[in-house]
């Protein structure tokens, strides 16, 4: 008999706290406001388009950002974009990436996000693209690009032997607190 006592005590007591569990989410939900999604801005291809990576806000407040493909060059190259938008929306494309000589800058497809380093300058990585790059691969790069767009590739990869210090970085860098910036290749290496 005790045991069934105890069953049903447990039983009982269980429901009580499943009530109680119920009660607690239901005044939640109700007390919660609608949560609704406002889109800041839509790429449109000559601005930008596919964005890949998130989004960095940096010490002045705006967020900054890739897109892996789109940029000015649409009638050749169009291969992505390193862009400002403010936490309002209005976006300011800084930099258009293009595979073409003629274009500025050989490198293309900035597929990760970007970091802000200490300096105050923002540091990324392109797929594709750089000094080493052929048909056969070796491609990549570093690069750094001011507040206000002005990029400057800092290093291609492949530039070693078989491609020993690696090739196609598709992530973002991390500065470490010596002040360096690191990174990963999926592909090269001297293994």
């Amino acid at each position: 008999m005790r045991r069934i006592v105890n069953a049903f005590l447990g039983k009982l007591i269980l429901g009580k706290r499943g009530y109680a569990v119920f009660a607690l989410c239901a005044a939640t939900a109700i007390a919660l406001p609608a949560q609704t999604l406002t889109t800041l801005f839509s790429f449109d291809g000559t601005n930008g388009e596919g964005p890949a990576a998130g989004l960095v806000q940096a010490t002045n407040g705006d967020l900054y950002g890739t897109t892996a493909l789109g940029g000015a060059y649409v009638s050749g190259f169009n291969e992505g974009t390193v862009f400002k938008i403010t936490p309002g929306g209005k976006l300011t494309t800084l930099y258009s990436f293009c595979a073409q000589t003629a274009c500025t800058g050989g490198d293309y497809f900035p597929e990760a996000g970007l970091v802000q380093a200490t300096n105050g300058d923002l540091y990324g990585t392109t797929y594709d693209g750089g000094a080493n790059c052929t048909s056969t691969g070796g491609c990549g790069a570093v690069f750094k690009i001011t507040p206000t767009g002005s990029l400057t590739t800092l290093y291609s990869f492949c530039s070693q032997a078989n491609c020993a210090d690696g090739e196609y970085p598709q992530s973002g860098l991390v500065q470490a607190t010596n002040g360096d910036l690191y990174g990963t290749t999926p592909y090269g290496g001297a293994n």
